[in-house]
């Protein structure tokens, strides 16, 4: 079924390799069309060896498995391509519908032969993705019932991830990915984002066990690697870091995807120079990623001694983001911290979320926030909000500052507030100690437990969060820095950890 003696040619369009790399793709290509495919195989393999994560290699590569009938490695590239190194080649759900028809799973192909179809109506392989239909409906006759193919669209899902990470909804952003990973076991992207969502929650051992399964079956993952250096950066663990630093420094990508993930990792851990290098190069290229890209370009520029080019960089980070004046990379007192407590765009999310523990934490967010009047300014009136009982009254009380009716409420914000003076402003890191809390509240609240105790309640969330993340702590320094008893504390990290479970 494969037509592929047309695609990837060398043609009018220059694609820049190494030139050993380029001398070993070429050789593939020879060797393909002279179906000389064990040949082709050898050259291809060496040529992705020098030139990883290079996608038009990849495609090759993984056209010469199907046509030797290894279908699933064909599909593993094919998937990596769309997934991670580049969505435009979307000729790759055109390859995928022919490897699963051959594998038999016609659903699956008439998924992808369509999405293809649908994405690149005029594309190169239109007709003999139409005939591959035809062929398709011949062999089974259930496949345009609604039910046919019951699979999200992965894009899309993969989409609503990376919004929820984000945003900050870490608990459903957990969800949404291990219902991913269940479908797609070798969709390595979702394992990573899995990874910083417990990053985010606090649980650093779980997420530093996805990591290590990542780069176990998907060796030299370069996304799996960089969030082993954020994750150890944020550990203060000297020596992972300072290594895996070492490492990442040697790597050339040529994937834009993968340049520009070491670019902003090396600025996050604060190795401007690497970063500046990096993000300057896909700058010039033109490219404009999310809306973090020009913020790291700009501490990169600061930081490397180029501050006009800085400011000139800022000025388009305040046009994407207004809320971030005053978080410039010379103004000393940001430390490079941007809470989420002033990030408007952020709460708003979080207060249309399908989990109350999000929503609560939302109103929370509003409460500290400087932008507190302009976010309730712009909320319409909560019975057309359809707010929980829970919610009209935290709204009610930012709103007007009287004291709450549901005294356990009150005694949530209380808590969460002495939380507040020691972990402010809320990074990703931090969000995930009051989201455990409100979700706590939610439990402790519903079988009518007593929540008078303020100062115990933030003392246990606080060893909980700590014990969650592999921090050192003892019980008497947490029931110090409240001013309670060890014996308190004790009691009540036990009723939290019940809550927890």
């Amino acid at each position: 079924m494969h037509k592929n003696s047309k695609i990837l040619q060398p043609m009018g369009k220059i694609i820049t390799f190494n030139p050993t790399g380029e001398y070993y793709f070429s050789k593939g290509i020879k060797a393909y069309h002279r179906r000389d495919y064990y040949k082709s195989l050898k050259y291809l393999q060496r040529a992705q060896a020098l030139e990883p994560g290079e996608p038009m290699i990849l495609c090759q590569l993984a056209i010469v498995y199907a046509d030797t009938g290894e279908y699933k490695k064909s599909n593993e590239l094919l998937h990596l391509i769309i997934e991670e190194l580049d969505e435009e080649m979307v000729e790759c759900y055109y390859f995928l519908a022919n490897n699963y028809a051959h594998l038999g799973f016609f659903k699956d192909a008439y998924y992808h032969a369509n999405l293809y179809l649908k994405l690149d109506p005029d594309g190169e392989f239109v007709e003999d993705t139409e005939d591959l239909l035809e062929v398709l409906t011949l062999e089974s006759d259930n496949l345009h019932e609604e039910d046919a193919y019951e699979e999200e669209d992965l894009i899309t899902r993969q989409e609503e991830a990376r919004e929820l990470l984000e945003t900050g909804h870490f608990p459903k952003a957990v969800e949404v990915l291990n219902k991913v990973i269940g479908d797609y076991p070798e969709y390595w992207s979702a394992y990573n984002n899995l990874a910083l969502a417990y990053f985010y929650l606090g649980d650093v051992k779980k997420a530093n066990s996805i990591l290590d399964e990542v780069l176990e079956k998907n060796m030299g993952n370069l996304h799996a690697l960089c969030n082993k250096l954020v994750f150890a950066f944020y550990e203060d663990e000297k020596e992972n870091v300072q290594q895996l630093t070492e490492m990442l420094k040697k790597i050339n990508p040529m994937s834009v995807d993968h340049q520009y993930k070491l670019g902003t990792t090396f600025a996050l851990v604060g190795e401007y120079t690497p970063a500046f290098f990096w993000l300057r190069k896909l700058y010039k290229q033109g490219f404009s990623g999310d809306a973090s890209f020009h913020y790291w370009l700009a501490y990169a520029a600061f930081f490397t001694g180029r501050e006009n080019f800085a400011t000139s960089i800022w000025e388009k980070v305040l046009q994407e983001n207004p809320e971030k004046k005053g978080h410039e990379p010379w103004n000393k007192m940001t430390n490079n911290v941007v809470g989420f407590e002033d990030h408007v765009d952020s709460i708003r999310k979080r207060l249309e979320s399908d989990h109350l523990e999000e929503r609560l934490f939302a109103w929370f967010l509003t409460s500290v926030s400087s932008y507190k009047d302009e976010i309730i300014s712009s909320i319409k009136m909560p019975e057309y909000l359809g707010l929980s009982p829970l919610e009209e009254q935290y709204y009610s009380y930012i709103k007007t500052g009287l004291q709450m009716k549901e005294p356990t409420l009150m005694h949530a914000h209380n808590t969460a507030l002495l939380m507040y003076k020691k972990h402010h402003p809320i990074g990703t890191s931090e969000a995930g100690l009051y989201l455990m809390w409100f979700s706590v509240f939610i439990g402790l609240h519903k079988d009518g437990i007593s929540m008078k105790n303020n100062l115990a309640f933030a003392a246990a969330m606080e060893y909980i969060w700590h014990k969650y993340r592999n921090e050192k702590i003892s019980q008497q320094e947490a029931a110090a820095y409240y001013d309670l008893s060890t014996s308190t504390l004790q009691k009540y990290v036990k009723l939290v950890t019940d809550y927890l479970g």
